[in-house]
């Protein structure tokens, strides 16, 4: 840490005539980008996940980010119907595995739930890739061990093998829990990644979205002693006061964020410095990043 603030105070020293001026790191890239690089994300795209209050009494607020068109399209819908329906009120965490996930959805599995929800098929943890995109992915030049190409494209990062592309699991990345195969899950059981990217689940499980703000309160809580990190004690479980779309909010309440465009020229700056860290901290550069390494910057919008 002491290395840390050194290399930070470093930084804000003057720069005198004759000096180089100091690289940037990839946060400052992105601080600096104009506002017009920044795209609002709409309320009715963003989830809300109330937990019970932590110990001391805090609130405890998770957003969640949806999946954009064409991916996941059947889950999703099934997760608005799931959220109008207010069904989540009263279920809880009842999963947390340490570096894997954290999983909520009803302790009893025997909630009824809402009607007119969609048995989505196993084919949708892909989708053809459109040939107006053929060309552009792969620009990135990232190098992935678990397909043949790997992108991020208006906003999300992608994965690509032949003429399919798919959404792919990085921190924070929400998934849908599910029993055996042919089952691919309603969407009434949801996850969050809390640690290391586990890509094996790519295409073997449906991403519907990705955790925006709030991730603390699902990688903090305390690891279930069970198989595969299960709550054993209903006392153990973590209650979920709510879990809303935005947009059924009061506007007040309503979050608000936006992202770095991955058009724009300061994404792809912002890019190059995660593959290659030159700032005065680094010795070496890496010449490269997983895909997940190049989280895409999301920040909230103040009030008006």
């Amino acid at each position: 840490m002491r290395h840390l603030l050194l290399a930070a105070a470093l930084l804000a020293l003057p720069v005198h005539a004759g000096e180089p001026a100091p690289i940037p790191s990839p946060g400052e890239i992105a601080a600096a980008a104009p506002a017009s690089d920044w795209i609002a994300i709409a309320p009715s795209d963003l989830l809300v996940m109330d937990l019970a209050p932590d110990a001391k009494g805090k609130p405890r607020r998770v957003v969640i980010q949806l999946m954009p068109p064409p991916f996941s399209q059947g889950w999703i819908g099934n997760i608005r119907k799931l959220a109008a329906a207010h069904w989540w009120d009263g279920t809880a965490v009842t999963r947390v595995q340490d570096n894997y996930v954290a999983q909520w959805g009803d302790p009893t599995e025997k909630k009824p739930l809402p009607e007119g929800l969609a048995t989505v098929p196993e084919s949708e943890y892909v989708q053809r890739v459109p040939a107006a995109e053929e060309e552009q992915l792969g620009r990135l030049e990232l190098v992935d061990s678990y397909a043949e190409a790997a992108d991020i494209r208006d906003g999300w990062p992608l994965a690509q093998s032949g003429d399919y592309w798919w959404p792919v699991h990085c921190y924070g990345a929400v998934g849908v829990g599910r029993n055996m195969s042919p089952d691919t899950g309603s969407g009434a059981e949801l996850y969050a990644v809390i640690g290391h990217a586990p890509r094996h689940l790519d295409r073997n499980i449906a991403v519907v979205g990705r955790v925006i703000s709030g991730i603390e309160h699902l990688s903090s809580l305390p690891r279930g002693t069970g198989d595969l990190g299960v709550y054993e004690r209903a006392e153990e479980q973590v209650p979920i006061l709510a879990i809303r779309l935005a947009t059924d909010l009061p506007a007040a309440e309503q979050p608000k964020f936006e992202y770095l465009s991955t058009d724009s020229a300061s994404f792809a700056r912002y890019a190059d410095a995660r593959k290659n860290r030159r700032d005065p901290f680094f010795i070496t550069p890496a010449g490269g990043a997983d895909i997940c390494n190049i989280a895409v910057p999301i920040r909230p919008v103040a009030a008006k």
